[in-house]
């Protein structure tokens, strides 16, 4: 089947005005690839195209910009053989210049190493594999808005540090999962604790009792789900179902997002503690960004991908538009990492020589019911990561393209 099969649908420019000469053909094209059907749909899906076209638009209102640009998006479903038709369709007959989002790790390392061939620009918001930026970093990956290791920083940190020094992990059995479990269970071993079993589930997952039996059985003070989205959902309200914390066993949910605490509720989903890189009311400028969001995605609240995915293709556009060119996906990346990141979600940053983005992560609580006072007030702040303690250190990644 031809990749073009796989494209659900092409969401044109938000400029279509003449075009600067400098743009190779003419356009500037971005292509958001995600899961549009499946069980990441609702924490990326048709949400991260709104955010890239919505920072198109805030970018040419407050630049004046004069190029055509457009945004089309695909369905990964995934599946790495489907990301990798796409994309290879996109770069090769499409002139896409740039891919965005590309939630699922399998699919990220996949799209990862057809950018490099192609010398494009590779922006991840949505896969949390931290060898992106470890031992498959390539000069032409950013990766955006969390990782593997900071995951495992903060809510494995927090989670040890208060008592929870056995763990067993129920893990998605794909690249991202066995980050998670990989980088979690380092950080809990560094800091003296015991990882007792671990139990890999199929990706995606629907029925967890018989791995959640197993995990109940070790006897471990915590659970590490070392999955997401839907598999996360499922896991949760399974154990609920299973009277496993009542039990005195906790979860740790060392991936959620705020699509996942809606959809679990608050009566089942509280207390839970994780980390994340954005939250929709932590500010002014988050606030006013997801009442936009909310009015053309149903009500719903963005998460922090598609912030992520609205902040990455904002500073690409700063500095294609700053070399007039958008040809070299090498040099494009290069000087992403050179300028300093600023915009209304994320703030001032800093992207690394390996391609890590740097900002604050925060460590949240799920709220009470009682607590919650409107729709979608789902979290309480217990901390926030300063930037330079949130990633893992440079020089432990294995980056190739990083000297000394």
């Amino acid at each position: 089947m031809k990749a073009r099969s796989f494209m659900m649908a092409a969401a044109v420019s938000v400029l279509a005005t003449a075009a600067h000469a400098q743009f190779t053909d003419g356009v500037i094209k971005i292509g958001v690839m995600n899961d549009q059907s499946g069980l990441y749909s609702d924490l990326t899906g048709q949400g991260s195209v709104w955010a890239a076209k919505k920072a198109v638009e805030d970018y040419c209102k407050a630049s004046k910009c004069h190029d055509k640009i457009e945004v089309v998006f695909a369905d990964h479903q995934n599946k790495p053989d489907i990301g990798s038709n796409v994309v290879r369709q996109w770069y090769d007959v499409d002139n896409v210049d740039v891919v965005v989002d590309v939630p699922t790790s399998s699919v990220a390392l996949a799209v990862n190493n057809i950018t490099k061939e192609k010398n494009k620009v590779f922006l991840n918001s949505g896969a949390a594999s931290s060898d992106l930026t470890g031992k498959a970093c390539t000069p032409n990956t950013v990766h955006w808005t969390y990782d593997t290791w900071a995951l495992a920083n903060g809510t494995g940190n927090a989670v040890v540090k208060t008592g929870g020094d056995t763990w067993f992990f129920l893990t998605a059995d794909y690249a991202f999962g066995h980050a998670l479990e990989r980088d979690t269970a380092a950080l809990v071993e560094k800091n003296g604790g015991k990882v007792l079993g671990k139990v890999r589930h199929p990706f995606p997952g629907q029925d967890f009792s018989s791995f959640l039996l197993q995990a109940q059985a070790s006897g471990a003070k915590i659970i590490g789900l070392a999955n997401a989205g839907g598999d996360t959902i499922n896991s949760v309200k399974q154990a609920a179902e299973f009277g496993i914390t009542a039990g005195g066993q906790n979860l740790a949910s060392l991936l959620m997002f705020i699509t996942d605490v809606h959809a679990i509720g608050l009566k089942t989903a509280q207390g839970l503690v994780f980390t994340e890189a954005w939250y929709w009311d932590l500010n002014d400028n988050n606030r006013a960004f997801a009442k936009e969001f909310a009015a053309a995605n149903k009500g719903n609240m963005p998460s922090m991908v598609q912030a992520g995915v609205y902040s990455a293709v904002t500073h690409y556009l700063k500095v294609v538009h700053a070399l007039k060119s958008e040809g070299d996906g090498a040099k494009v990346v290069a000087k992403m990492k050179e300028t300093p990141t600023d915009d209304r979600l994320f703030g001032k940053g800093t992207i690394r020589a390996d391609g890590r983005k740097l900002h604050d992560m925060y460590l949240f609580e799920v709220k009470k019911p009682e607590e919650s006072k409107a729709p979608w007030d789902y979290y309480k702040l217990r901390a926030t990561i300063p930037a330079a303690e949130a990633f893992r250190p440079l020089d432990q990644g294995n980056c190739p393209i990083v000297k000394g």
